[in-house]
């Protein structure tokens, strides 16, 4: 179901741009919300290379009690090329997250979804490869631009690409740096911007993924201690 080539990759998410899923609707219980992080070996810098080790973990919660956790090794596909971040991670996250026992209402992502030179990152692909409402969560946009918001916890600024609303700054946390929300699969601004502040406690990163990134970085290390 991942394109294997630039080709490829890049003829889906033309056709992943053009795919208009009903959104998800937040109502009654508090989601499960769920993040999926992918670490590689310490010390690998640049843009790395095919087979790369990596180590993929993901992680459901709710109100802040873990429903779920898993991890999984394998390989990246792929260098990392922007906007073609789906060759090297795409099969790794979606590895991770089915190998959870209870599958999140919403996943996030560190990936963007329409701030995208297709208008389909590894966000929005993933969540169609999953069936899954996702929201992407990056320190920063990769085109968009806009100011950021007030220092308020909830303050949002909008992310634009080419005149068009692609995501938004959201202040997660008073004194702390913004960070950019992307609406993936089945996902508005309004709504994404919701999940993500669900999501965020007393840190700028929300919850899920930063029990995402620890598991993650636990897997990486018991594999090197061994």
């Amino acid at each position: 179901m991942w394109p294997r080539t630039a080709d490829e990759l890049v003829a889906a998410q033309h056709a992943l741009a053009g795919a208009a899923p009903g959104p998800l609707s937040l109502s009654g219980e508090a989601p499960a919300i769920g993040a999926c992080v992918v670490a590689f070996p310490r010390g690998k810098t640049g843009a790395g290379a095919a087979g790369d080790r990596a180590f993929a973990a993901a992680a459901a919660l709710r109100a802040g009690e873990v429903l779920a956790e898993a991890v999984v090794a394998g390989a990246a596909g792929a260098p990392y090329a922007p906007g073609l971040l789906a060759l090297r991670e795409g099969p790794l996250h979606e590895a991770a997250v089915r190998a959870l026992a209870q599958p999140p209402d919403v996943l996030l992502v560190d990936a963007t979804g329409r701030d995208h030179p297709r208008r389909a990152g590894l966000a929005l692909h993933l969540g169609a490869v999953l069936d899954l409402p996702t929201v992407g969560v990056t320190h920063r946009p990769l085109l968009a631009r806009g100011a950021e918001p007030d220092d308020l916890r909830g303050a949002t600024a909008p992310l634009t690409l080419d005149g068009e609303p692609v995501g938004a700054w959201l202040r997660t946390r008073r004194g702390a740096r913004a960070v950019a929300v992307h609406p993936g699969w089945r996902m508005d601004i309004e709504t994404a911007v919701a999940v993500v502040l669900a999501a965020t406690a007393r840190h700028r990163t929300p919850e899920p993924v930063r029990h995402a990134r620890r598991l993650a970085r636990l897997g990486r290390a018991r594999e090197h201690s061994g």
